[in-house]
């Protein structure tokens, strides 16, 4: 039998349908749907956006936790031939801001009120003032024409998402269906923001037929199989949860069951409760669980696949993942930038291996370690690790210059992380070129922090860098200037950011200096203040 050729996310949905139609493909609480409703749900909400003039390349962000309503909204904007943009729930309303109206976003579905967040107040505040006002729902985001509540809070200016879904009901059937048949794999399918060294997030630009293409990959690799129950801690709004999870899942044919926020006690009773086998997530999710109290009483035995990114992960809790919970244990390794994967590691590698590398590059994409010219550089010799492959972006969305900087002229992605290559072809990630940071499986940038921080009327000069903590990996430390004459209290700054940033950008420690570490250009000497921090001699 022919299997139809699949690159395109309607696709895949169609697919998932056709071929596990009966199987559970959400769990939400008391919401289970199997992959034929979802499909239904897809298309009616593919439907209203089409109702709302949602057409194909438009935006459309999503502002929401992990639920069957992001599944539903992100699934049917990229139905639609729409580019899903993601939004951080932990992002305030200034960084919520840039990323609407950097991307042009014609629509927006949020979860108002989440954990006692305003999120549309939010945006409304940090629009507040600017000139280019226009007669949306918010003042300021002149592109900005829907705003659509997933939750139970409500706005005078907004459509609530039973209200939205039920304006599809104008539209023709095979019109949706028409749409969805022309979304083509080389058309954009989302465009996920990440930040850089200038401190403001950019938006990566990936395709349908990349996203299929490499998930396929990274199920396959990691062996993700049809019937598995997964549970999805990794947040949606990240590449991560969003194409390791739930696209993975409608390939596979595997259960996606939903945990909005990380908690360990809820994780325990979940997998219990629905027979997890599949749980992802960052290092510190598994040594939460792993010295839980009542981990001793859960019921754990459905567990058998554990996979975590990139973040260094000790020797000691790779063994117990695997003598504790888990009999297979992944790591794999990507960026946003690379569709969200580049390695995939072997389950089956010893827990030296399997905790020191990041595995191999899947099927079709190149990597190698390069020095500061471009030029390869062979196996256990340390340098930046480039990428090239159908996995790489197309580009970061109106904004040639970076591209240019991140994409050389024959193709190779510069990751800016620094790795070494094994004979074997895997690799190990040993230290970044770029000042970047991970928190909790979150990255985080000096430029931004130290942009918001600079903006206080008592400082004169801030460098933030990562610091090593037990529980997260790493936090941010922040060094302050303060203008001369001005007394500066360390609190003042952390509330200052509190109120301002995610709260994982948030510097957990400041100190208070008169002056910064430098070169002869003037440059701050970040690795200085790092060394500093771990009290280890500083070396560059």
């Amino acid at each position: 039998m022919t299997v139809p050729y699949i690159r395109t996310v309607p696709a895949l949905l169609q697919r998932a349908e056709r071929e596990f139609g009966t199987l559970e493909a959400i769990v939400d609480g008391d919401v289970r749907w199997t992959c034929a409703v979802l499909a239904a749900e897809v298309r009616r909400c593919a439907a209203a956006m089409i109702a709302s003039g949602v057409a194909p390349a438009d935006r459309v962000s999503v502002w929401a936790p992990n639920g069957h309503r992001f599944v539903v909204a992100a699934l049917g904007a990229v139905s639609a031939g729409a580019v899903l943009v993601p939004i951080n729930t932990r992002y305030k309303g200034e960084e919520a801001t840039w990323i609407l109206g950097k991307s042009g976003a014609r629509m927006l579905l949020v979860d108002d009120g989440f954990l006692g967040n305003s999120y549309v107040e939010m945006l409304r505040a940090a629009s507040a003032g600017r000139p280019d006002t226009n007669d949306g729902p918010v003042p300021g985001l002149t592109a900005l024409q829907s705003l659509v509540t997933l939750g139970e809070r409500t706005d005078p200016q907004a459509r609530d998402f039973a209200a939205f879904v039920s304006g599809g009901n104008e539209v023709a059937a095979n019109q949706a269906d028409a749409r969805m048949a022309a979304v083509a794999e080389t058309d954009v399918s989302d465009m996920f923001f990440t930040s850089g060294t200038t401190g403001r997030p950019k938006g990566a630009m990936t395709t349908h037929g990349q996203n299929v293409r490499v998930y396929e990959a990274w199920s396959a690799g990691v062996g993700l199989r049809r019937g598995d129950r997964y549970l999805l801690v990794n947040p949606l709004f990240h590449t991560f949860g969003y194409k390791a999870g739930l696209l993975a899942c409608l390939i596979q044919g595997a259960t996606l069951v939903m945990q909005p926020v990380f908690d360990p006690d809820q994780s325990l009773r979940q997998i219990g409760a629905e027979r997890i086998t599949v749980l992802p997530g960052p290092p510190t999710l598994y040594a939460s669980l792993l010295d839980h109290p009542a981990r001793a009483g859960a019921d754990l035995g459905s567990l058998r696949l554990a996979v975590t990114g990139a973040a260094v992960v000790p020797v000691a809790l790779v063994e117990r993942m695997r003598a504790e919970l888990f009999p297979e244990v992944v790591i794999a390794y990507g960026l946003t930038e690379s569709s969200g994967t580049v390695t995939v590691g072997d389950s089956s590698a010893d827990a030296e291996t399997a905790a020191r590398t990041v595995g191999r590059a899947i099927e079709g994409v190149e990597v190698i370690v390069a020095d500061r010219e471009g030029r390869r550089l062979p196996a256990g010799q340390g340098g930046e690790v480039l990428v090239r492959g159908y996995n790489v972006m197309r580009g970061y969305f109106d904004d040639p210059e970076a591209t240019a900087a991140a994409i050389d002229s024959d193709g190779w992605l510069h990751t800016g992380d620094v790795g070494v290559l094994d004979p074997d072809g895997n690799l190990r990630i040993t230290d970044r070129l770029k000042d970047m940071f991970v928190v909790g499986g979150f990255n985080a940038y000096p430029a931004e922090i130290e942009q918001l921080i600079a903006r206080h009327p008592k400082v004169s000069e801030a460098a933030a860098v990562g610091v090593p903590d037990n529980r997260l990996g790493e936090v941010c430390r922040a060094y302050v200037i303060p203008r001369a004459g001005a007394e500066l209290d360390p609190a003042e700054i952390i509330e200052y950011c509190r109120d301002r940033l995610a709260n994982f950008k948030v510097p957990r420690e400041v100190v208070i200096v008169s002056e910064l570490p430098r070169n002869a250009a003037g440059k701050v000497l970040r690795y200085v203040l790092r060394a500093e921090a771990a009290g280890s001699p500083a070396r560059d």
